[in-house]
């Protein structure tokens, strides 16, 4: 992979950010996380050379300091509201944070059900943290919210929440997705610690878009294709232009928030320490791009995967066109087209020749290797054993699993398991491949080379079936399909 990020240098120059903000404030700072703390495989993508777990690794050099707390609003609770990367309803996904948290060494203090107005699910969910010896809190819906600031910074307001008893300097208040109330959490605690004389302080922590990119970079566009289903927009920050007279990229639910926060600060402690929405971020990605035309080109290639996703869901009806005709218009806006990403002609011209499904794989040197539709394997499954006899320097010719191993197994998918598809899928190939490399030096090479297929980019002519997406993801691979099925 061409890196043209530093890892190294991001996850000491953030920590020390944070650092720096919670001095800045004394004695707490309530620091709301956005995005993925794990796997955060969009910047992995638009920044090479960041891994997907570098904001734990981030946060982990401050664990010290640092306590949990998770937030989930009453309404995702009733609405069994579910997270589609994990196929968790979030009030699952809240246990499995708190279980991935504190393997890894993180505090978890507690969890607040946010916007609470008695709905039924939220009390039983309440009662089966208190019976995981979990703590949690409540706080409820304020009439008026965001606009009524007098309501808001009153008794009635923030003071009716139950207050988050936290014992660190550092409070990483996350969610287990948007709209969970985060920023509200934080906020209804900077009104309690106030009357209580705490010096306490609220900071936000957002990737993207990257406050000190150009606002139409590619890195800043592919955050907007990413959230093209939810109607964010980058925009410049107009707040700190006229504060600063410097131009910096914010987006529009913190820019159109702003005023609210700052009003709601002020009323809270006589003034608020922020003069822009850029001023409340810590982060400090964009300082850490040490090849900007790398990630342009990375980013490049994740609009155009964005925009195939679309058309994807749009075939499986979990789309709509708005989002399509959005991601058109980024790609517009890039300046490029789905003629930029190579393996899609290649898998194209491999389907013409053959007249079956075709994929196409772009390995590490540029090089592409594709795969055709067989009697004994799938497209993908060809195309990844001829990806890997290429990394290891292997004949085209040479089988790497005998068809003879293939059809016992063909048998059984078809005889004994129902199947009515007998090619291999990959999952099964890369087995078969696992059992000939035991005797096989050639297949063991090959073997070898997986992780060599981390960050390569693939395409295929119809729709994979959903091991063959599986197997593909946990190789690192970046998939795009057309959107047909034959």
């Amino acid at each position: 992979m061409n890196i043209g990020f530093d890892n190294q240098k991001y996850l000491q120059m953030q920590s020390e950010h944070i650092r720096q903000r919670i001095a800045m404030f004394g004695d707490k700072l309530y620091l709301e996380f956005g995005g993925k703390l794990f796997d955060d495989y969009h910047a992995s993508r638009v920044l090479p050379g960041f891994e997907p777990d570098s904001k734990l690794k981030m946060l982990l050099q401050l664990k010290d300091q640092a306590e949990v707390v998770i937030a989930i609003s009453a309404g995702s609770i009733e609405a069994n509201k579910m997270r589609r990367d994990s196929g968790l309803t979030y009030d699952l996904e809240v246990i499995r944070l708190i279980e991935s948290f504190e393997k890894i060494g993180l505090m978890v203090g507690s969890v607040v059900i946010t916007q609470y107005s008695g709905q039924p699910a939220a009390d039983n969910f309440r009662k089966k943290l208190q019976n995981l010896n979990i703590k949690c809190y409540i706080h409820y819906m304020i009439e008026g919210y965001p606009a009524n600031v007098e309501r808001i910074v009153s008794d009635d307001g923030y003071g009716r929440n139950e207050y988050i008893e936290t014992t660190r300097p550092l409070i990483v208040v996350t969610a287990p997705g948007p709209g969970s109330g985060k920023m509200a959490t934080c906020l209804s605690q900077l009104y309690h610690d106030h009357k209580k004389g705490i010096n306490a302080g609220y900071a936000k922590f957002e990737t993207f878009p990257i406050w000190n990119l150009p606002l139409k970079h590619p890195v800043n566009l592919a955050y907007e294709a990413a959230t093209a289903d939810l109607s964010d927009v980058n925009m410049i920050d107009p707040f700190h232009l006229e504060a600063y007279g410097v131009t910096t990229v914010n987006y529009n639910r913190d820019v159109e928030i702003f005023p609210v926060v700052s009003a709601i600060m002020e009323q809270i402690s006589g003034e608020c320490p922020y003069k822009s929405p850029t001023d409340m971020g810590v982060n400090m990605v964009g300082n850490c791009i040490v090849d900007d035309q790398i990630c342009k080109e990375a980013s490049w290639q994740e609009i155009i995967r964005r925009y195939y996703n679309c058309l994807v869901d749009l075939k499986r009806g979990n789309s709509s066109p708005s989002v399509l005709y959005k991601l058109e218009l980024l790609m517009k806006q890039a300046g490029i087209g789905v003629a930029d990403r190579k393996v899609i002609a290649a898998a194209a011209a491999r389907e013409e020749e053959t007249g079956a499904p075709a994929v196409a794989i772009q390995l590490p040197d540029g090089s592409i290797v594709t795969g055709k539709t067989s009697p004994l394997l799938g497209a993908a499954s060809a195309c990844l054993l001829n990806a890997l006899k290429v990394l290891a320097n292997l004949g085209h010719e040479l089988h790497l699993v005998s068809p003879d191993a293939i059809r016992p197994i063909q048998s059984l998918k078809t005889s004994y398991l129902g199947s009515s598809n007998p090619r291999l899928h990959t999952d099964e190939i890369l087995i078969a491949l696992s059992i000939s490399a035991a005797n096989d030096p050639n297949a063991a090479r090959a073997l070898e080379a997986l992780p060599l297929l981390k960050g390569c980019e693939i395409h295929s002519t119809v729709l994979l079936s959903a091991v063959d997406e599986g197997i593909l993801k946990k190789l690192g691979m970046h998939l795009t399909c057309e959107p047909k099925t034959k």
